[in-house]
């Protein structure tokens, strides 16, 4: 199962004709703080930073603390790259979820539609996602108020994405 970082940028999105020149610097920056840490891919798409480790033994989870501390970083999450296809969706859920939604008790699916051509919208999305997640795990019992863990599937131009934990970032 491939897995990445999502890093959202904060204020960068607001920077106009100079928006290019603070995402070039934040890459940088990023690319710099995890050299150490093995070989990644980053790549930008719809105010997001992607970065892919090239091999597989890479310490994602150093790499996330690492990032978290860079300026210009809104929040970041490992994510699981899933086909766009909700079969495909459901079934990597399954796994890569497996281990936070073992141990918590509420949970609620969201859903992030920015290619609109999937066929599903986002509703339907959380709907069809929730309801085998409670087939799956049937000890879960869904709150949309206050739950202990929110699954996230983000449906963008190549992949979707799946992951259950956003973590803050230095901001600014």
């Amino acid at each position: 199962m491939k897995e990445i970082i999502l890093v959202k940028y904060g204020e960068i999105a607001l920077k106009g004709l100079n928006k290019n020149t603070f995402e070039d610097m934040l890459t940088k920056n990023i690319k710099r703080r995890i050299k150490s840490l093995g070989k990644f891919v980053c790549t930008r798409a719809q105010s997001t930073l992607y970065i892919t480790p090239e091999d597989d033994n890479t310490d994602l989870q150093e790499a996330v603390n690492r990032i978290s501390k860079i300026f210009g970083i809104a929040a970041l999450c490992r994510a699981c790259v899933c086909e766009k296809d909700f079969s495909d969706i459901r079934e990597k859920s399954y796994e890569y979820l497996s281990e936070i939604l073992t141990y918590a008790k509420t949970f609620k699916v969201t859903a992030k539609r920015s290619d609109k051509a999937f066929p599903m919208k986002s509703p339907e999305i959380c709907m069809e996602l929730g309801g085998a997640l409670l087939e799956k795990f049937p000890h879960l019992t869904v709150d949309v108020k206050n739950p202990e863990v929110t699954v996230t599937v983000e449906i963008r131009d190549t992949n979707a994405y799946i992951h259950a934990e956003n973590i803050k970032g230095a901001g600014g």
